[in-house]
């Protein structure tokens, strides 16, 4: 038979334990979910005279990604600026929600577009879109043309179909094959 003060004892260190448990398994959660927020800024500004989306990294490269010096893709509502400067603006929200692995072309609304994406299995989204063509653009073309040349022959993934329109791009590996600026 077991005491009161043994049972108080007992419940007590039980309730402990349940506690360390719940924070231990939380603590674990938390480790493992990835953390985008902070780590890499997104901006546009010029470079070489042109507006570029650039990324800042964690460790203070100044990566360029997108050049807007080619206006064959896009209506000619927006200036190249304004047009970096929202494409920047929705590469950040992309990042920080843990949406930016991969680069992949879809439509929405009739329109071609460019997104972030988590995997290659992914669909486009009004949410994930990171920029619209004119209808009719070819989406691979566009990219090729608007994306850092050598992080693109790194961080593509070869299309398993024969549609030429589509793009995959491998976002970390991208980047990691682009020059930084000073």
């Amino acid at each position: 038979m077991v005491s009161r003060l043994e049972y108080s004892t007992l419940t007590k260190v039980a309730r402990v334990s349940g506690i360390a448990l719940l924070m231990a398994s939380t603590t674990t959660a938390i480790i493992h979910q990835p953390s985008y927020a902070g780590s890499s800024t997104f901006q546009c500004a010029k470079s070489q005279g042109k507006p570029t989306t650039f990324v800042r990294m964690e460790d203070g490269r100044k990566i360029p990604i997108i050049r807007w010096s080619d206006e064959k893709f896009f209506s000619s509502r927006l200036t190249a600026l304004e047009r970096c400067k929202q494409v920047s603006y929705r590469f950040q929200q992309n990042y920080d929600s843990g949406n930016l692995r991969t680069i992949i072309s879809g439509k929405i609304n009739s329109y071609p577009v460019v997104c972030a994406a988590v995997s290659t299995n992914d669909v486009c989204t009004n949410k994930t879109v990171l920029f619209t063509l004119k209808p009719g653009s070819n989406a691979r073309q566009a990219a090729e043309r608007l994306l850092d040349k050598r992080g693109l022959a790194s961080g593509k993934i070869q299309n398993q179909n024969s549609d030429d329109t589509q793009i995959y791009v491998d976002f970390d590996t991208f980047l990691n094959n682009i020059q930084p600026e000073p």
